[in-house]
């Protein structure tokens, strides 16, 4: 197939790419390169799927509405591989204009680019941040998602809405995945993981919220690469009666994990103790996540593989391998 792969520099593109490339698909990856975390770890990561053939890289910025409409008429793509968007609970209350621009402008791009080429299947990140303020656990897909507490959470439902309604109004299949708080190698800095790792190995204080009673389902790259590897072969959704051939999903871990817990682990893989400075839970933030898995589990046999201790280990021999010096700052992170 041709797959397009937006947000190609990010952490999940980069794992999705290194995956589907063997396979023997021409992949053409898109990203803006934009400075919210170290440019130099996203070239890093492009450095590394360079060596893939059937891959090539443009700099594109998905809100550029004309560059984006030139890209789908002069390339044919099967498949389509949203993952680029304005990533960060935190930092939507800082920047939402980032978030707007990335995220709803970007998409509609996408979503035009598709129902012009007529792209046989759009597969796209939403987000376990749309569950918002909801208490009932686990999170099920079917669970109304009109509470988001933060900016971020609300352009991932509008994402989900729009996806909808083009495959309503133009026959585009859509398939959404809520990712529930991804980890791993090759990961995002702004992640709590990698910024307890930094904190830890450089002698700071790592922050914890909500005094440390947060539990999340942290789920490890390569089972959510391996989810959406199943999706694409499984093929794009049909439609149903009177429903629009558009899915949604979870792909979590299905297992919520203590934050003292993950903390523990790294401070094991990483050899050096923590310095805890505990707070508030911080504003956009919940107290816990949960996925239900089965419709995912039913439809593409997702099922995840990978244990947290498992998962922080191969984080944590990563980190070490970048992290020569203990007292380096996170923008030497890449040389």
């Amino acid at each position: 197939m041709k797959i397009l792969v937006t947000g190609a520099a990010g952490f999940i593109a980069f794992h999705v790419i290194k995956r589907l490339a063997p396979a023997g698909h021409e992949i053409l990856g898109i990203d803006n390169l934009n400075s919210y975390y170290d440019v130099r770890l996203k070239a890093s990561r492009l450095e590394q799927l360079k060596a893939h053939d059937n891959f090539q890289f443009l700099k594109v910025d998905l809100s550029d509405r004309s560059r984006m409409a030139e890209l789908f008429r002069t390339e044919r793509f099967d498949v389509v591989i949203h993952l680029g968007a304005q990533a960060g609970v935190r930092y939507s209350i800082e920047n939402p204009f980032a978030y707007v621009d990335s995220n709803v402008t970007g998409t509609l791009t996408v979503l035009e680019g598709c129902r012009r080429q007529e792209v046989k299947h759009l597969i796209y990140a939403s987000s376990s941040s749309v569950y918002g303020a909801n208490t009932k656990q686990p999170f099920s897909v079917e669970d109304r998602v009109d509470s988001p507490i933060s900016l971020y959470a609300a352009t991932k439902k509008s994402n989900e809405l729009m996806c909808r309604t083009y495959a309503h109004l133009y026959g585009i299949p859509s398939t959404g995945l809520r990712f529930f708080t991804v980890y791993g190698p090759w990961g995002r800095p702004d992640m709590a993981y990698f910024k307890f790792a930094d904190a830890i190995m450089s002698g700071r204080p790592i922050e914890i919220y909500n005094h440390g009673d947060m539990r999340r389902d942290f789920t490890y790259i390569d089972d959510i690469v391996d989810g959406i590897e199943a999706l694409l072969l499984r093929g794009a959704p049909t439609r149903d009666g009177s429903h629009p051939p558009h899915r949604v999903y979870n792909l979590g871990n299905n297992r919520p994990e203590q934050l003292t817990s993950l903390i523990s682990l790294l401070e094991s893989h990483l050899g050096r103790a923590a310095i805890k400075k505990y707070l508030p839970m911080q504003p956009g933030d919940v107290q816990a996540t949960y996925a239900d898995i089965s419709e995912s589990s039913r439809d593409f046999s997702f099922q995840p593989r990978v244990t947290l201790a498992d998962g922080l280990k191969r984080f944590a021999d990563w980190y070490l391998g970048y992290c020569a010096s203990p007292a380096r700052e996170l923008e030497k992170l890449v040389q």
